[in-house]
Parts: C-alpha cells; structure tokens; sequence
C-alpha cells in the first residue's frame, strides 16, 4: 500500500519521478523502486514523504483511510481561503 500511495500523491501533483527524486536527493531509481515495491524507504525518508506531500505518515502506510492537508505556517486568512476552495470543489 505505501508504494501505491507514493505513486498516487506524486501523480496527483503531476510531478515525475525525477522530479520527486530531485526534491528528496534520492536517485529516480530509488522512487521507481519505492513504487514498485522493490524496497522500503527508510523511516527518516518516510517523514520526508509525508512533509514532502503534506500527508501523514498514517496516511502514507495505510493506516488511516482520509487524507488530511496540513495547513501549519498559514494564516488564518489563508486558511479560510482554502476551506472555501474545498466547498467549492464539493459542488
């Protein structure tokens, strides 16, 4: 599961797997095999991801089903700005 919610949410961005490696100062082998199951990133990588994607690391191992967006750093005008664009986005 996590390999397919790394290839999910870099999709979703519309990043490449290069892209994704350059952002982590991995090689794009490294995300190829994250996503094809061929190896596990380590725990500090993990984290990476999650900060990375704005995801927990919950999410990212499939142990909890919604994906949440950290909104930390933000004010609280921008916050509202976002809760708007979800209600809009639900209609």
């Amino acid at each position: 599961m996590l390999n397919e919610n790394i290839k999910k949410l870099r999709l979703a961005q519309g990043i490449s797997q290069v892209e994704l490696a350059k952002e982590l100062n991995v090689s794009k082998q490294c995300v190829s095999n994250w996503e094809n199951d061929y190896i596990q990133p380590s725990v500090d990588m993990l984290i990476k991801l999650a900060r990375y994607f704005g995801v927990t690391t919950d999410y990212l191992l499939d142990l909890q089903s919604c994906n949440q967006i950290s909104v930390e750093g933000l004010s609280e005008k921008e916050i509202a700005h976002i809760k708007f664009l979800i209600q809009d986005l639900r209609k």
